[in-house]
């Protein structure tokens, strides 16, 4: 049975973020308002109440996340500012008055901020935390189209951080060194090699680079249109198995793809897959199974353009795979399996699906569905990574599972608008 909790009047301007920390005893929100709250879950009665309320930015927030409890209560958020701030919660009688904000909460507790991160030039619309097996570093993209890493060079006082990442994702290339005409050209890292050392012709991949970029940097990213704030960078996620280093997931632009980009210190960041749902379109049956329908377009008609406004990398769990999920403005909620290079990697699906290869790693579409019928704005996995949750403008929260067969299917929804006393939850019918 689904059980759902209200906040009534949480802010007083429309919630823009919520996460979770670790433990999930804490929810941090921010909103429209330029406040974070903290609130603290009451075990007994399964309500939440507010722990700390600070007016943190001086435009809306857009989003805010946890840092691993390994490394205190830690807290970042970005805004419309172009700022991302760094914010750590101590205890009163530790605080100087000077860096004092909010109120004093149930806990006795302020947030001060430790640090300010100014390199935006747009509007830093996602950051998060790496997990912890790569130390303190954050993940922030903005309307910029720049990907930016930064690392914690004082833990301890949380105040100096260094830029060790910048990469514009739009022009970052699409496709691996290693699927171009000289697969020798660059050497990936494995997981046994962290980094990797490149040989004496990446002077050309340097040049053919640098040309590229050239280029999209002339071209407008809209025909006619130039560029515009709401085509930049929208969303991030971080792969969380250690195995093959530093992986982030990046949604940036128009053209309704995801960035799987491979992070270095041996070299600059790399594209390892993009996950393009454009080649082939994807119809979901009745039966829940996904299957690729040939394309027939007319000869008038042009491809839609979308952004990718969230996007999830689930749990590994053990699996040979990776689930990422994403959620656009086209109203999708798509599930990618995406494999890693393994000695005996079969390039062909086998299933009926269509597999994107592109260099030694290839992903599929295993799950798209439109239920929400209105742009996605957020996309989670539980713990496991064996539900995914999607939220939408439609005003339901919609929570997916698979099912035998590895077939994912509908597991209910919630109704955001709903009465304090009883929740509208509708389950799917029991399967025979």
């Amino acid at each position: 049975m689904l059980q759902t909790g209200l906040i009534p009047n949480a802010h007083n301007d429309l919630v823009t973020d919520a996460s979770y920390d670790f433990y999930g005893l804490r929810l941090a929100t921010c909103s429209l308002d330029q406040r974070i709250k903290i609130w603290q879950l009451d075990e007994e009665n399964g309500t939440w109440n507010v722990e700390d309320d600070w007016k943190a930015h001086d435009a809306a927030i857009s989003k805010v996340s946890w840092a691993h409890p390994e490394f205190g209560s830690v807290l970042a958020s970005a805004s419309f500012d172009r700022t991302v701030k760094v914010w750590e919660q101590t205890a009163t009688a530790d605080v100087d008055l000077s860096q004092m904000n909010g109120t004093v909460g149930p806990s006795n507790s302020r947030w001060v901020e430790r640090a300010m991160l100014v390199d935006a030039k747009g509007t830093v619309r996602a950051v998060e935390f790496a997990p912890q097996q790569f130390g303190l570093k954050l993940a922030t993209i903005s309307s910029d189209n720049h990907l930016r890493v930064y690392e914690c060079l004082e833990q301890p006082s949380l105040s100096t951080w260094q830029l060790s990442e910048e990469v514009d994702v739009l022009s970052l290339p699409s496709t691996s060194p290693a699927n171009r005409s000289n697969p020798q050209t660059v050497t990936l890292a494995t997981p046994t090699q962290l980094s990797a050392p490149l040989d004496s012709t990446s002077a050309s991949l340097v040049t053919h680079a640098l040309q590229q970029q050239q280029q999209l940097s002339q071209a407008p990213t809209r025909p006619g249109l130039g560029n515009r704030e709401a085509d930049g960078g929208w969303c991030i996620s971080w792969c969380k198995d250690k195995y093959w280093g530093e992986i982030i997931a990046a949604g940036c632009g128009i053209n309704g793809t995801v960035k799987i980009i491979h992070l270095a210190p041996s070299h600059r960041p790399t594209t390892l897959l993009t996950l393009d749902p454009s080649p082939t379109p994807y119809n979901t049956s009745s039966e829940g199974t996904t299957k690729a329908v040939p394309a027939s377009p007319s000869d008038n008609e042009t491809p839609k353009s979308f952004a990718i406004t969230s996007v999830a990398w689930a749990p590994s769990c053990g699996r040979s795979y990776h689930l990422v999920a994403t959620g656009g403005r086209d109203g999708h909620v798509r599930i990618w399996r995406v494999k890693p290079p393994t000695p005996d990697d079969d390039q062909d699906g086998g299933d009926g699906e269509a597999d994107i290869t592109e260099g030694r790693w290839s992903a599929s579409i295993v799950g798209d569905f439109d239920d929400h019928k209105f742009a996605v704005g957020r996309v989670e996995w539980n713990i496991t990574g064996t539900i995914l949750s999607s939220s939408g403008n439609d005003g339901r929260i919609r929570l997916w599972k698979m099912t035998a067969g590895n077939v994912w299917r509908p597991a209910g929804h919630i109704s955001v608008e709903q009465a304090e006393e009883q929740a509208d939850v509708e389950m799917p019918p029991a399967e025979d």
